[in-house]
Order: C-alpha cells, then structure tokens, then sequence
C-alpha cells in the first residue's frame, strides 16, 4: 500500500521527477539527490514499507537480486573500485526517510566516504548472553 505523504512513494512511483536507471512493476532505481560519491543510487520499492521490519519477505529477496544487478551494471559504467550497499533502520541507525530503500555507493579509491564504525571487541558474557536468548526463541 503507498503511503500519500510519504516522498519516497512518490519518487518510486513516478510523482516526483527523477533520474531513474532502472524501473519494473515493484522497484523504480533512482540515482540519489544527495550523493555520497558519483553513481550514488537509491533502490525504491513502490509500495510502502517503513523499514527492514515491516519489508514483505518476497520483496527483501527481490531487492537484494536487484541490488546485484544493479552494481554489476553499473561498475563498469562507472568506473568504480567497489561498492557499499547500505540499507538503515530506524532513527537510531541513520534513517531519515521511514520508506524502505536500499542505497548503492560506488567506491572509488582513495574518496571520502565515511561508512565507518570503531571495532568493538566481542567478549564471552555478551556471547553466552546472546547465543542463550536465540536459542530460546
């Protein structure tokens, strides 16, 4: 179901003009207006979803396939080194546009995107604590 107030509705579905690099009946790939670095693009589902925890099964799959077909295309068009696929979640993780997407960020060597995070150490009490919570679903 689309959501009327909802930007990303609107850009997955044609509303909004955008430049579109791909498009069927349930995703439209835009390139992002925003951009991390050259070739940034947006996976857009045109029906809405908030995140991750409300995406229809059958859709994440299909994303995922699509976000592969896309960088595969696109690498070499791009000239790109590499690719970071990023998808957020909630407030906390960096989301600020509550309808599901997938970003694509072409890596060139040497650019400054910053997608990093400190390196925590995994010690044994989190471990049992998580692995025994798991196990009891």
């Amino acid at each position: 179901m689309r959501d009327d107030n909802c930007i990303f509705c609107k850009l997955a579905n044609g509303e909004i003009p955008t430049a579109t690099l791909y498009e069927d009946e349930e995703f439209r790939v835009i390139l992002d207006a925003s951009p991390a670095s050259k070739g940034h693009a947006l996976i857009l589902p045109k029906e809405h979803y908030a995140d991750l925890y409300e995406l229809d099964d059958e859709v994440a799959a299909k994303t995922l396939v699509l976000a592969k077909k896309m960088v595969k295309k696109l690498t070499p068009i791009l000239g790109c080194d590499g690719y970071n696929i990023v998808q957020n979640n909630k407030e906390t993780a960096g989301q600020t546009v509550f309808h599901f997407h997938m970003h694509l960020i072409p890596r060139y060597k040497g650019d400054k995107v910053g997608l990093g995070w400190k390196m925590g150490q995994l010690d044994n009490a989190q471990k049992e604590e998580i692995l025994a919570k798991i196990r009891e679903e």
